[in-house]
C-alpha cells in the first residue's frame, strides 16, 4: 500500500517554529516532484513549497518565502517543510503530495498523484 504519512504538526505561538516531516512506504518517492500544501477553514487548498527530485529546484508560495524552507532526504524517502517565524494565518492543515512531474505552476492539485492524510499546525497569537 502506497502511503504518504505527516508528522510533526501542533500548537505553536506566533514567532515560532516547526519541521513538519512526510515518509513515504509502498514506493519509492525518489523521481518524483514532492510538495507541501495547506488548507485552511473556508479556503481552498494551495501549495505552499514544491521540490524537485533532485533537490535542485524549488518553488514557494509568495506568502511563505524566507519562512519556510522545503528539503528532501531520498534515501529515506522523506520531505521536510521547515517553518519558521509561525504567523496566526499559517493556521491550517498541511498536506505532503507527490506527482509525477513539475508543473506549469510547480505543483498544482490536478498534478499530485499520492496525498498524506494531513497534519495540522495551529498558530497561537
Amino acid at each position: 500500500q502506497v502511503q504518504l504519512v505527516e508528522s510533526g504538526g501542533g500548537l505553536v505561538q506566533a514567532g515560532g517554529s516547526l519541521r513538519l516531516s512526510c515518509a513515504g512506504s509502498g514506493r519509492t518517492f525518489s523521481r518524483d516532484v514532492m510538495g507541501w500544501f495547506r488548507q485552511a477553514p473556508g479556503k481552498e487548498r494551495e501549495c505552499v513549497a514544491a521540490i524537485s527530485w533532485s533537490g535542485q529546484r524549488t518553488y514557494y508560495t509568495d506568502s511563505v518565502k524566507g519562512r519556510f524552507t522545503i528539503s528532501r532526504d531520498n534515501a529515506k524517502n522523506t520531505v521536510y517543510l521547515q517553518i519558521n517565524s509561525l504567523k496566526a494565518e499559517d493556521t491550517a492543515v498541511y498536506y505532503c503530495a507527490s506527482a509525477f512531474s513539475w508543473g506549469a505552476q510547480a505543483m498544482g492539485i490536478t498534478d499530485v498523484n499520492y496525498w498524506g492524510q494531513g497534519t495540522q499546525v495551529t498558530v497561537s497569537s
